[in-house]
């Protein structure tokens, strides 16, 4: 015994070695558990971000929270559009953003976002100043100036006068829409329209406090015909899903 395997391969043809035939079945084991385990990863990985995302609507809700009890229960209110150049207007993310910042991160701008941010979210960092969630509108109009607008174009043109809405008068805390993902991060989409789209699903945190993922076919039409949680039809008198 003074050889390896290989020297005696030379002279002994029962010496053990994989055949191609047995090279190409691992092969194809591999590439079926392969296939078997990638969908589940993404899966896996695609759950841990809606619920990282969730996890940022519900410190927001917190954040609002500590607003309303410094703000004697008045939802935060702006006369829109709140700023100039560019123009936001205060339901956008990045307009509401300030209203919130003390109560969340007082650093929190377009380079910290902290949970402003959706964290599946690719569009944003770029479009919108790394804010995720927009704020209905229906909080700072009254149900009867919501009532009078009929297209989405109203939402950020021909503006209002706000109003400041009270918690108490919000009628159905737990299907009234407060705060949202405004695009379908999780479950993309071909062309993003935001809540103007009735593809695509999104996180959203109710009045109530509780956050739901849901699809854009399971909200309510609003008055501009869209799940549009910025015109619910009797604004906060109303209701953005059925129960």
């Amino acid at each position: 015994m003074d050889g390896t395997c290989d020297r005696i391969r030379r002279t002994n043809a029962d010496c053990p070695a994989f055949s191609l035939i047995e090279l190409l079945v691992v092969v194809a084991v591999i590439s079926v558990l392969i296939s078997i385990l990638v969908p589940t990863l993404i899966k896996a990985r695609q759950a841990a971000s809606r619920i990282g995302c969730a996890h940022n609507l519900r410190q927001i809700h917190l954040g609002m929270g500590m607003y309303l009890h410094d703000h004697d229960g008045t939802y935060p209110c702006a006369t829109d559009p709140v700023s100039e150049d560019p123009v936001y207007w205060l339901w956008m993310g990045r307009g509401w953003r300030r209203w919130v910042r003390p109560y969340l991160d007082g650093s929190i701008d377009a380079r910290n976002p902290s949970v402003l941010l959706c964290p599946e979210d690719r569009a944003d960092p770029a479009l919108f100043e790394s804010t995720s969630y927009a704020y209905s509108m229906t909080f700072y109009h009254s149900p009867q100036q919501i009532d009078a607008m009929n297209d989405k174009a109203d939402t950020y043109s021909d503006p209002r006068p706000s109003i400041p809405q009270r918690v108490d008068a919000v009628a159905n805390p737990a299907a009234k829409i407060l705060i949202g993902e405004w695009a379908s991060s999780h479950v993309p989409v071909e062309t993003e329209q935001g809540w103007w789209n009735w593809q695509g699903a999104r996180n959203f945190l109710f009045a109530d406090g509780h956050v739901v993922f849901l699809k854009a076919e399971q909200i309510l039409p609003a008055r501009d015909g869209f799940p549009d949680a910025n015109l619910t039809i009797h604004g906060i008198k109303g209701r953005d899903i059925a129960q």
